[in-house]
């Protein structure tokens, strides 16, 4: 076989396989001092002359060990001429074999010298490699190796190596990385030091330079987790790889996160770490970001100091980080003085407002449209409603066009003002302008139209609204038009907007709620009843079949209303029957603001509620209201059941719930007409008898007793000394005045104070924001309202129709009056839990109860 001469190409892979430096280059110069200085300041860190001698030092012995390493390489001997020669023969072999074999690249499939090529590994270059390994063994691996990783790098189309790392990704794999790290962040809490988000990030594999970072914060900022945004942040700038590339943009973003999620202490720790930083020190957009997150929070003396920050110049330490002619002073502009507005919104600065306009003044700054509102706006939350007039009239002398936001806070100032016809011609004057109104406008209009009993005028205005675009559906108009006409004292206003939303929209369960309270509050009981039994009887029978009436399904605030109408009726068998559906349907009752029913329904016959609620709330974990416990040891001691009364005192001493023996003396002076003196008696020597703990209040409980019965010792022996025959009608007249104060529950200590507030006191509209109007009523002893009209004749009708008298008795009214009979002498620990009660209630069944009867209805309506 013939050896062709090799072309010029095979010449120059052989010289790169032992490349030789030339003998006449120049060694790489060691680095000046100024040169040091410059590339230390582009990391920042600014370096001492004692520091930039000792590292001139060592690069110039690094230059120096670098260029006789080149001067040894250079006068290294040659490779002898015959190793050469035999390189090149074999290699030119070698090429003439594999030519001769697949033919030259240019000729493809033309030539015959030997097999086509083709893309198979099998038959082209694997196959060659077979051949080779079975003629010649492994003396040419070395040169196949190289060419198939060659073509199986070539095939790989649509990938790219990336700089830096060592693995191959796809185009496009970076986003869907990006977007997979976002969803592992989501879905736990992390913080920046935890092993997990350190697993997590270095599994991404990703670059987290400033475009990907910023996406990641992006995609945390869509979703609300401002905690992993930090934590991410502050985890790849704490890393050796990225501590020196730290971007003031990524964490302009992370203040903008911040501030959406209304964190303003951690967007403020974040600026101060940025103003500490000459790499990331805040600029103007910075500025803004958090001067918007402190306004919004209310937080003005922090914003005033940011003011002043901008003015200032960095620390030294800063200035030293960064070039001479670095100028980082800026000055506020008009959105960082709005914020300044807003602060004083929420905390009520009206003098604020005067600083911010002569600081804009000085500065040649001039007011916006927001930045008058938001004067008007403090000024109003203020109660300084001359200068929101004052402020409106500067603002058109200014030439300041009006926003509809301004005009809805001029037509709240009206409306506290009480001047109706002032702010409906505001509106009309925006409308005028020209002006396109916002839906808050007509919103706030047609409540201070209700308000003062327009009703019919607000719903002329509800129609505008109802044309424009809504953030809030129109139930929530409707809610607040009956809240405003309950807060004026127009009831049959608020019944007329009821009846007219169904026109428009179905009422929601908010609307539900607020009639319920309305009905229960005005003594209007089968009202209020027939609402209940529709919304509850309207969902149970449309849910298996229409997803659409979820929004009108009953809530622990509506069965609190309609507990609060059965309690104010004297409907006590209803409230009965409310309460077990309301724990059939897993709510609770607020004992903070409705424990004054549970009191209330106990004195009237139903002493079994109180102690279930009590054993509800203590299985849930919780510690019961001071009033439930005092009541229920009232009952306990009536009834002689003195183990449940050691129980609840062992109870309160491990809820540490603090009653003194002052309390307790008051708490049984008050009801001493439920239980005598040997009842008392018995009880001081069952506690004796007992374990009891010897702590407060158990120890105040035992001396109160006892002081209790030497006190009525002594007044029935001089009550028999000077009365003699005539002490049983005094003790029966003592016992008719006392029955006047048993719906009253105050115990005072030393100081004055109120221990144990009565019902009255208790029954507030504590969820709404508006007050409770005065109405022509008579207020009882147990915080009842009771209209003066022609229905409260037909009271004790409806109390006999709805009564204990006129039920059947169940099942479980049987069981629980067995629970809770007076004279029974069973100790506690026979008596069921809450947990089986509520399993006894299921097992009864009390669908059929609450269905809607013709009956029922007929004998309530009015």
């Amino acid at each position: 076989m013939a050896i062709a001469s090799p072309s010029p190409r095979f010449h120059l892979s052989l010289h790169l396989q032992n490349p030789n430096p030339a003998p006449n280059r120049k060694p790489r110069p060691a680095p000046t001092t100024e040169t040091i200085r410059r590339r230390l300041l582009r990391k920042g860190v600014s370096a001492t002359p004692k520091i930039l001698h000792a590292i001139r030092k060592k690069e110039a012995h690094k230059s120096l060990r670098r260029a006789r390493k080149d001067i040894s390489t250079a006068n290294a001997p040659p490779k002898e001429e015959a190793l050469v020669a035999e390189e090149e023969a074999s290699f030119r072999a070698a090429a003439e074999e594999y030519r001769a074999l697949m033919g030259r690249p240019w000729d493809g499939a033309r030539s015959g010298a030997g097999p086509p090529r083709v893309a198979s590994g099998e038959e082209g270059l694997d196959g060659l490699r077979k051949m080779l390994e079975a003629r010649r063994g492994g003396g040419f691996q070395w040169l196949l190796d190289d060419d198939v990783e060659k073509e199986e790098a070539e095939g790989a189309k649509g990938k790219q190596r990336r700089v830096g790392s060592g693995w191959i990704s796809e185009v496009g794999d970076e986003e869907r990385k990006i977007e997979l790290l976002v969803s592992r962040l989501s879905g736990v809490d992390l913080s920046s030091g935890d092993w997990r988000l350190t697993r997590m990030m270095k599994q991404a594999d990703l670059i987290y330079n400033e475009d990907n970072l910023l996406q990641i914060l992006k995609g945390l900022e869509a979703q609300g987790n401002w905690r992993q945004a930090v934590a991410v942040t502050e985890w790849v700038y704490n890393e050796n790889s990225y501590k020196h590339q730290r971007s003031r943009f990524v964490y302009t973003k992370l203040l903008s996160i911040l501030g959406k999620a209304s964190v303003a202490t951690e967007a403020l720790r974040v600026f101060t770490m940025m103003r500490g930083d000459a790499q990331i020190y805040p600029d103007m957009a910075a500025y803004h970001s958090i001067a918007v997150t402190l306004g919004r929070a209310g937080l003005l003396s922090e914003l005033i100091k940011i003011i002043d920050n901008i003015r200032q110049k960095p620390s030294k330490r800063v200035m030293t980080m960064r070039r001479k002619d670095w100028d980082p002073l800026l000055e506020p502009d008009v959105l960082v003085y709005n914020s300044v507005l807003n602060a004083c919104v929420l905390s009520q600065q009206w003098k604020g407002v005067f600083w911010v306009f002569q600081k804009m003044r000085f500065s040649g700054l001039t007011p916006t449209g927001a930045t008058y509102g938001l004067a008007m706006e403090v000024m109003l939350e203020a109660k300084k409603y001359e200068f929101v007039q004052k402020f409106f009239e500067k603002m058109q002398r200014k030439g300041v066009p009006p926003r509809a936001i301004t005009y809805k806070v001029l037509v709240r100032a009206f409306w506290e003002q009480g001047k109706v016809n002032d702010a409906v011609e505001a509106v009309q004057d925006m409308e005028q302008r020209g002006v396109v109104g916002a839906a808050s406008v007509y919103y706030e209009l047609a409540c201070c139209l209700c308000n003062k009993g327009r009703w019919k005028d607000a719903m002329l205005q509800l129609e505008k609204l109802e044309q424009l675009r809504l953030t809030k559906p129109l139930e929530f108009a409707f809610t607040g038009m009956i809240l405003a006409s309950y807060d004026g004292g127009y009831i049959s206003e608020c019944i007329s907007i009821f009846d007219s939303m169904k026109d428009y929209c179905t009422p929601n369960i908010g609307t539900i709620n607020v009639m319920l309270k309305v009905y229960g509050r005005c003594d209007m009981f089968g009202k209020a009843k027939d609402l209940f039994e529709t919304t509850t009887y309207s969902f149970s029978s449309s849910q298996p079949h229409i997803q659409d009436h979820s929004s009108l399904k009953a809530d622990a605030y509506t069965y609190s209303s309609m507990l609060e109408a059965s309690a104010s009726a004297q409907q006590w068998e209803y409230f009965e029957n409310v309460y077990r559906q309301m724990t059939l349907s897993h709510h609770h009752l607020d004992q903070r603001k409705y424990s004054w029913l549970l009191i209330k329904a106990s004195r009237a016959g139903k002493p079994y509620l109180l102690e279930h609620a009590l054993d509800s709330i203590l299985e849930r974990g919780e510690i019961p209201d001071v009033q439930l416990f005092t009541e229920n040891i009232c009952q306990t001691i009536a009834q002689s059941d003195y183990g449940r009364t050691l129980h609840l005192m062992n109870v309160m001493a491990a809820a540490s719930v603090n009653v003194n023996e002052l309390e307790w003396s008051d708490l049984l002076q008050q009801n001493l007409h439920r239980f005598s003196v040997d009842a008392l008696k018995d009880l001081i020597t069952h506690l004796s008898a007992g374990e009891t703990i010897k702590t407060d209040p158990v120890h105040g409980f035992v001396r109160a007793l006892q002081s209790q019965c030497a006190t009525t010792l002594v007044k029935e022996k001089s009550s028999v000394a000077d009365c003699g025959d005539t002490e049983e009608p005094q003790v029966d007249k003592c016992s008719n005045s006392n029955l006047m104060e048993q719906d009253q529950l105050s115990c005072r200590d030393s100081s004055g104070t109120n221990i144990f507030p009565d019902e009255k006191g208790s029954c507030e509209l504590s969820d709404c924001s508006t007050n409770i109007p005065e109405l022509d009523a008579e207020t009882g002893l147990g915080g009842d309202i009771v209209l003066c009209d022609s229905h409260s004749e037909n009271k004790e009708n409806e109390q006999c129709n709805l009564g204990h008298w006129g039920k059947q008795v169940s099942a479980i009214d049987r069981v629980l009056d067995s629970m809770n009979s007076y004279g029974n002498s069973s100790s506690y620990e026979k008596m069921p839990a809450a947990s089986e009660i509520l399993e006894l209630w299921e097992q009864e069944g009390l669908n059929d109860i609450f269905v809607p009867k013709k009956e029922s209805r007929a004998t309530m309506r009015e």
